[in-house]
């Protein structure tokens, strides 16, 4: 009897805590036309990562400005690497077309960000965009410098917890009436 109490307690602890979790939904840009989201808006929307983000780049000698990523031998060169994981938070920067995002997960600087756009190969998912994808990867330019990603990272894109946002973008108030 003692076994089957624990059990009970153990599962009403487990989904109580599976419902305090975000329900993450995939930003897309019909997302943002049905709820009418301008750039202020935007602004105040918490993104997440769907999907890990691996940056990496050779690191040079006396190259002494690592500071976001760590240095790893790779194939018998030292390459710095940063990796953005999964479920990250992240804000919106800036927009340089209507359509792509500056998102930056990292503070520290305003030039921590990477671009992201619909992706019409994944439902017009805003996907991470590099500026040119090749089969293994991509190339994209974090904090300033050149980096380069594993095609794997293509399919990273923008989620946002629809619920908190709804909640967030309503503004309302009641008048009490004046006498």
């Amino acid at each position: 009897m003692k076994q089957l109490t624990y059990l009970a307690a153990l599962c009403v602890a487990i989904l109580s805590f599976s419902a305090c979790s975000p329900k993450l939904t995939p930003f897309t840009q019909r997302l943002q036309n049905e709820q009418r989201w301008g750039d202020e808006d935007l602004k105040s929307i918490q993104f997440y990562l769907s999907d890990d983000i691996v940056l990496r780049r050779k690191a040079r000698a006396g190259d002494s400005k690592i500071v976001s990523g760590e240095i790893k031998i790779v194939n018998g060169e030292k390459v710095e690497e940063i990796v953005i994981p999964k479920g990250t938070p992240g804000i919106l920067l800036f927009r340089p077309k209507a359509n792509r995002f500056a998102v930056s997960f990292e503070s520290g600087s305003d030039e921590r960000f990477l671009m992201f756009g619909p992706n019409p190969r994944s439902n017009n998912r805003y996907a991470l965009l590099a500026s040119d994808w090749k089969r293994r990867g991509g190339e994209v330019t974090y904090d300033g410098r050149k980096y380069y990603t594993p095609s794997s990272s293509a399919y990273a894109s923008l989620m946002v917890d629809l619920k908190r946002v709804k909640k967030v973008s309503v503004k309302s108030r009641r008048a009490k009436g004046r006498t």
